[in-house]
């Protein structure tokens, strides 16, 4: 009997989530991407049936819940659990009864706080390995935003977790206000790609961002309770030390952790980066990319959460490649402690 080939797993599928405060311009944005062939290969969940004016879109219904929209890219509505909504595309699209979407787009309520979608997306062991979290996109509002964040925690949150914010009604806002937008997102999201929604390229607002070193070097900033630190290191991590790195910022300081990510250089792979995605104490499978995605093959980390400490990053990690000080555990005492946290169980 001829044995078939093993099956491989396919590639994940890159997920944006798109969010923003009531009254940002998400709806109108969303509706911009709807229109763009370059999304042509998209589907699209929003948040609640109605939300969003897709109406004049529709071509046809294609599945329960599911229907074509003019150009190619499918949508539905989340109307219950996003794992069910999630699994129930991909098993659609599995079985043929829809394209073969070649991204996800999420978009979220005005009032969603972004941290438990991020952890289902990390925490589900098949919705993490069938989509991977491309980019998280906030709508923001170049008139009233800084009022808003200075009212609303969930507004500077979907701010501080952003890798790029769009900025809305710039048309409408006076120099001053622009001015003010723009101290705002330097305050509470100074790593993020900033761009004009009235300039906004599709395909380009979607993509995974790169994490550019000369963004996150840059002293920690913060708003409110919600901070942000960063870190870039010549140093690498052995394969052991990233672990047990990974577990102490986790069990430490995972509940402050809205958002963790980076690129972090290995010594047994030091052409290959680790990509490093974590919410709160849930951290995603670590992957390596086929290669660095530019000429500066630096350890870049970027943790966003409320009232971390401005050394958090750069003193464990110091600690962890074998950097000592006079005033920080080295590499060796905190491996060697039997009190330490242990690597085994990291990933759950």
């Amino acid at each position: 009997m001829r044995r078939m080939p093993p099956k491989t797993a396919p590639a994940p599928i890159p997920l944006t989530v798109l969010t923003g405060f009531l009254g940002a311009g998400k709806t109108t944005l969303l509706n911009r991407l709807l229109r763009d062939p370059a999304l042509a290969d998209a589907a699209v969940v929003v948040n609640e049936a109605g939300e969003v004016g897709i109406d004049h879109l529709l071509v046809e219904h294609v599945a329960d819940g599911i229907v074509a929209l003019a150009g190619g890219c499918l949508c539905c509505s989340m109307r219950g659990d996003l794992i069910q909504t999630l699994e129930d595309l991909l098993r659609a699209r599995d079985n043929g009864r829809i394209p073969p979407f070649a991204r996800l787009v999420i978009e979220t309520s005005g009032l969603a706080d972004p941290v438990p979608i991020l952890q289902t997306l990390t925490l589900h062991p098949y919705l993490a390995m069938r989509y991977r979290l491309a980019a998280v996109v906030t709508a923001f509002d170049a008139v009233d935003g800084p009022d808003v964040v200075e009212r609303h925690e969930e507004a500077r949150r979907q701010l501080a977790m952003a890798d790029r914010i769009v900025l809305t009604k710039t048309d409408v806002a006076d120099p001053s206000r622009l001015a003010a937008a723009q101290a705002t997102l330097s305050r509470i999201a100074p790593a993020a790609e900033a761009m004009d929604a009235a300039q906004a390229d599709a395909r380009a607002l979607i993509a995974e961002p790169p994490l550019r070193a000369r963004d996150l070097d840059q002293p920690p900033t913060g708003h409110g309770t919600v901070s942000t630190v960063s870190l870039v290191s010549e140093a690498a991590l052995t394969r052991q030390s990233y672990d047990l790195f990974v577990e102490l910022l986790r069990s430490a300081h995972g509940p402050k952790l809205l958002r963790l990510k980076g690129l972090v250089k290995i010594i047994e792979e030091p052409r290959r980066p680790l990509v490093l995605q974590g919410v709160r104490h849930v951290f995603a499978e670590p992957r390596f990319l086929d290669g660095w995605p530019d000429e500066d093959p630096r350890t870049r980390l970027v943790a966003i959460g409320e009232n971390l400490a401005p050394d958090l990053l750069a003193g464990l990690y110091a600690a962890f490649a074998g950097q000592a000080a006079p005033d920080r555990a080295d590499r060796a005492a905190l491996m060697d402690n039997p009190l330490a946290p242990r690597a085994g169980g990291l990933l759950g």
